[in-house]
């Protein structure tokens, strides 16, 4: 039997938040069985906390928001969700003295690191798993996602963007920690430029720059190294996917197969798959 895992030590990072522009400090920290993923906001009265859970998402325009009637809220909680779901961490507190996590370099990488260099602590209450024995749909617009039985936590995506002749991509693979440092925790956060106009217009994506998200731009693909895959556009919708599916409290066990998925779809998917595991009980 597979038990849930903590982190041994505390980790901390602290950086530019992509939207806001100003200094983050991050500190993640062990959490007893049965917490799930909880952030604590420090910089507020009281220090306010709010659970990583669907039920609790309030925003999901450019990333995935959750709030708590404690008045305590966390944008763009994707990545850090993504690299504990992939490392197998169910439990944890993630301290930030502000409503956006660092960008560090658009990635999940970074976090995914921490997690690595502060060890896995197993604890005394079994796993929980989310799984399936039916299909599960949701349609959106150009958008369509479905979940299929598996023993394995498998995702499969098709994104294009029409914005490039190289937007247009395809990857599958099962969500492991080894193939999520290798092949989705590096991959940035990206953007048409027609759309980060008007994030720059709105006084956002103060903190973003080539160095931390790719362009798309007039038939190119622009950042300050290049692209570390040449799909690494479906490769990081894959990454927010594993982030925002976890926000059923559960390790994910089934086959997601996605077309054009985004952050809306994505928790869409994640309240439906609750709301099975409701009805089956």
């Amino acid at each position: 039997m597979e038990m849930q895992n903590t982190i041994k030590s505390e980790a901390a990072i602290s950086g530019i938040a992509l939207h806001t522009g100003v200094r983050i400090h991050l500190r993640m920290k062990p959490a007893p069985e049965n917490t799930g993923i909880v952030f604590r906001r420090t910089d507020m009265p009281g220090a306010p906390e709010v659970r990583a859970y669907a039920p609790n998402v309030i925003d999901v325009r450019r990333a995935t928001t959750i709030a708590a009637p404690s008045k305590a809220y966390v944008v763009t909680v994707e990545h850090i969700m993504a690299a504990f779901h992939a490392a197998g961490v169910d439990n944890a507190y993630v301290e930030m003295d502000n409503a956006e996590p660092p960008v560090a370099d658009g990635s999940a990488g970074p976090y995914f690191k921490m997690i690595k260099e502060a060890g896995i602590q197993e604890q005394n209450a079994p796993a929980q798993f989310w799984t399936t024995d039916v299909p599960l749909y949701v349609e959106n617009g150009a958008t369509s996602m479905v979940v299929l039985p598996s023993d394995t936590f498998k995702i499969s995506c098709t994104v294009a963007f029409g914005e490039t002749a190289l937007d247009t991509q395809f990857y599958s693979l099962e969500v492991t920690p080894e193939n999520f440092e290798k092949e989705l925790g590096p991959c940035r956060t990206f953007v048409a430029y027609r759309d980060l106009a008007q994030l720059i217009a709105a006084g956002l994506a103060k903190g973003g720059s080539l160095d931390n998200a790719v362009i798309l731009h007039d038939g190119a693909i622009i950042s300050n190294d290049g692209l570390r895959f040449p799909n690494e556009l479906v490769r990081h919708k894959i990454m927010d996917m594993v982030g925002d599916l976890y926000l059923t409290g559960k390790r994910v066990r089934a086959h997601v197969i996605a077309i054009k998925p985004g952050h809306s779809t994505n928790v869409q998917l994640a309240k439906l798959m609750l709301a099975r595991e409701t009805a089956q009980k």
